[in-house]
């Protein structure tokens, strides 16, 4: 299993950018997709980006396309999310997660390690 663990939150205001970074201990980090999902208070957990095992293909969800990029080095055994004009509404705790197949998928049950999150908050 692979053990996750996130750096990189924290307070930003409207506008401005933060770059998250999962490090990831384990043999399989190169055989899995990775993902990152957020949840803010109140409200359930939910898929932001994507990436296959390769670093070929990357899948966002629409509330961030265009100002989020996913990106991973297998050689560093870490994934980041590079986050752009952030908004009050992307405040969230932010995870990395481990796929179970090499491939996209954006349904947390497809996931099999869990990072312990790490805050972003977005102040306007």
């Amino acid at each position: 299993q692979v053990q996750l663990v996130e750096s990189g939150g924290g307070l930003v205001q409207a506008g401005g950018s933060l770059r998250l970074s999962c490090a990831a201990s384990g043999r399989t980090f190169s055989t899995s997709a990775m993902g990152w999902f957020r949840q803010a208070p109140g409200k359930e957990r939910e898929f932001v980006a994507g990436i296959s095992n390769s670093g070929d293909s990357t899948y966002y969800a629409d509330s961030v396309k265009g100002r989020f990029t996913i990106s991973r080095d297998n050689a560093k055994n870490t994934v980041y999310l590079q986050m752009n004009t952030l908004k009050p509404e992307d405040t969230a705790v932010y995870y990395c997660a481990a796929g179970k197949y090499p491939w996209i998928r954006y349904n947390s049950r497809d996931f099999g390690s869990w990072g312990q999150g790490t805050q972003v908050t977005v102040s306007s």
